[in-house]
């Protein structure tokens, strides 16, 4: 009886540290994300993007990875900072699916020397894929009142 105990707390701790675990790499992949959106990281983007991806933009308007890695790169989609303000990530599928919330100011170059601020929710579905491992393959963002 005292074994079955262990071993059931064990399992218990396990899959609470497991669990931690995907939040954890999930919120740095987040993280290293937009940095590299603002660095324009293209080999980075194209590496975390699943080739399926979809994004649509706060706009309504929608890319897939080729269209959206080109125009970060093309100059484009630019962004000064991403400053990540909230985020929540939420995992499925025995590890293997990660859901993640979250707002972020985006700021622009300044137009008219005035800054441009882009205060966003959005949310992001990853996938863990067993040769690419975790891919961005959903990416739908809305405007908040900045």
């Amino acid at each position: 009886m005292k074994k079955l105990m262990v071993l059931g707390i064990f399992l218990l701790v396990s899959q609470f540290s497991f669990g931690q675990d995907v939040k954890a790499t999930i919120e740095d992949l987040e993280r290293k994300r937009f940095a590299a959106q603002v660095a324009k990281d293209g080999d980075f983007l194209n590496k975390i993007f699943a080739d399926d991806l979809i994004y649509v933009h706060s706009s309504g308007k929608m890319d897939n990875k080729e269209a959206y890695v080109a125009s970060v790169l093309n100059g484009t989609s630019v962004y000064s900072k991403i400053d990540i303000e909230a985020i929540s990530v939420r995992e499925y599928n025995k590890g293997q699916t990660a859901v993640v919330n979250g707002t972020v100011l985006v700021t622009q170059p300044p137009v008219n020397d005035k800054p441009v601020f882009l205060h966003l929710r959005y949310l992001v579905v990853y996938t863990k894929d067993s040769k690419k491992g975790w891919q961005l393959n959903s990416w739908q963002s809305s405007r908040l009142p900045n």
